[in-house]
Formats: C-alpha cells, structure tokens, sequence
C-alpha cells in the first residue's frame, strides 16, 4: 500500500469540501483531514490551519494547481 504525504493545508471546511469533490471526481486518490480537536476546542486550526488534504506524490503538482485555482476564483468556479 503506497503512503500518503501531506501536499497542502487547508484554510477552512468550504475550500476542503470544494477540493474533495474535485478530486474525487478526477478520481484523483486523496484523503482530507481537518486539525479540529474537541478536546482542545479547535485551538491548532487557529495555528496550523483548517486541515490538509494528502495524497501519493505524484499528483502534489496537480492537487497544488486545482487548489490554486479555487483559492483565485472568488466563486469556486475552475
């Protein structure tokens, strides 16, 4: 089983459901994992934002460049 590295972090809960759907429909393997602790109260996505979404190297580039894409479109459109 191949292991996935860590390729960006997320800002917020909208960015990382916009990017799942994306990938998923790419069918681009991924997994997105928000930093929201109950026991701490969210307090790291404060510091280390929302979460981050990883994957197999070899798409780090095309995940980047998707993401790029939704942070610059103010509606979400790419």
């Amino acid at each position: 089983m191949d292991k996935y590295a860590r390729i960006a972090t997320l800002e917020n809960e909208i960015e990382a459901g916009l990017l799942d759907s994306i990938l998923t429909e790419r069918n681009i393997p991924h997994v997105i994992r928000s930093y929201h602790d109950i026991v701490y109260n969210g307090i790291y996505q404060t510091v280390r934002g929302w979460g981050y979404v990883g994957s197999l190297e070899s798409y780090r580039q095309e995940i980047i460049d998707i993401l790029m894409n939704i942070r610059k479109s103010p509606s979400g459109d790419i």
